[in-house]
């Protein structure tokens, strides 16, 4: 299979696929004119680090699922902890997401929203918070 075949079976772009070879996620075959030629493997890996990555793993973590992927002698605990360590990084997330909103929320509702210059998001955002005029 050619690159733009993987890219429409895979939904991954080309590009991304190319990038993905060059830090040695997949390593296609080459055909005697040069070009990647993909096997079922690089496939099937292809489909397992975009499955990943929409987990939000990152490009390392999935260097790491994938070795513990080819390694059938692996615990399975050591893949479960990896996502119970992903879980943890996305519960950290979350809760600046939320602290994010509630600073952003009080700082929309402090804003009179009107024709006068004084706003206190603008302020806020400049570190110039003292000089908000009610």
């Amino acid at each position: 299979m050619n690159i733009q075949s993987v890219a429409e079976m895979t939904g991954l772009p080309a590009k991304t696929i190319r990038y993905y070879e060059d830090i040695g996620l997949v390593a296609p075959k080459r055909s005697g004119n040069g070009y990647r030629v993909f096997d079922e493997a690089a496939l099937a890996r292809l489909n397992f680090v975009g499955r990943a990555r929409s987990l939000g793993f990152s490009l390392d973590e999935c260097r790491l699922l994938l070795g513990l992927w080819d390694d059938r002698a692996r615990a399975s605990s050591e893949v479960r902890d990896l996502a119970r360590q992903h879980i943890g990084e996305i519960d950290r997330k979350l809760a600046e997401l939320r602290d994010m909103r509630r600073t952003l929320s009080e700082l929309v509702q402090s804003c009179h929203g009107d024709d006068r210059p004084n706003c206190p998001i603008i302020e806020t955002l400049s570190g110039d918070e003292t000089s908000t005029e009610e």
